[in-house]
């Protein structure tokens, strides 16, 4: 049995199967991002739930693995040489994942870099910036007086929603009929936008028809389903 006594987050999370894959997170997109790809790829592992409530992700245990004091961030007790490897950003996680498993992202040159193209292409642009409408909209930002800088974060996100939906124009998935870590990583935050957020209308959501067919696969898939709710 694998020993994690080593991290001092196991003091605050103790690993009832230290064998298995240590999950610390919360169902926010970005958080939901390695739950759904765990579930969909079938690797074991323990989720544990940081409380922003009480700002566990501020605490010396949780900063000890995220020094960025931001979820998602795993415990693999068999990483590379079968020893255990601490890991944060969700992105670099799911790259991790997929290139563990051998699943959702193709390992022959092109379609790999495609797909990692469009998992930055939500790193860099979707999350930020639906971040900030969601600040703007829903949070203490909605109180402002000044609408200029809602409205900034709110074309910005139109124009990153009318490149994704021009790209899915006829593709089932981002990189067409394959499906991979790029939709893992993009849907959860499409449907944040329109649903928490409630921005659905503020971006003009129904423009993009490609996006709300697509968000509706995404949503169906059984993993999804299941990861959207982990941790509890």
């Amino acid at each position: 049995m694998t020993d994690l006594s080593a991290f001092p987050i196991s003091a605050k999370w103790p690993a009832q199967y230290p064998d298995w894959v240590q999950l610390y997170s919360l169902p926010t997109p970005n958080g939901v991002k390695v739950s759904i790809m765990l579930e969909e790829i079938g690797l074991p592992y323990e989720p544990h739930r940081v409380s922003f409530e009480s700002n566990d992700q501020l605490s010396s245990e949780f900063m000890s693995l995220n020094p960025n004091n931001k979820i998602p961030a795993i415990i693999d007790p068999h990483g590379p040489g079968d020893q255990p490897l601490p890991l944060f950003e969700s992105g670099a996680i799911l790259i991790y994942l997929a290139d563990k498993s051998g699943q959702l992202l193709a390992q022959e040159s092109a379609a790999r870099y495609e797909t990692l193209q469009w998992l930055m292409f939500q790193m860099g642009g979707i999350g930020p910036m639906f971040g900030q409408v969601g600040f703007f909209n829903k949070f203490g930002g909605k109180d402002y007086e000044d609408k200029r800088p809602r409205d900034r974060y709110v074309e910005e996100s139109k124009r990153l929603l009318k490149v994704l939906d021009k790209h899915l124009d006829g593709r089932d998935w981002i990189m067409g009929e394959r499906y991979t870590i790029a939709d893992i990583a993009t849907f959860p935050w499409i449907r944040n936008l329109i649903g928490f957020y409630e921005a659905g209308d503020l971006v003009g959501i129904s423009n993009f028809p490609n996006i709300l067919r697509v968000l509706q696969r995404f949503l169906a898939r059984p993993a999804v389903i299941r990861g959207l709710e982990i941790p509890k």
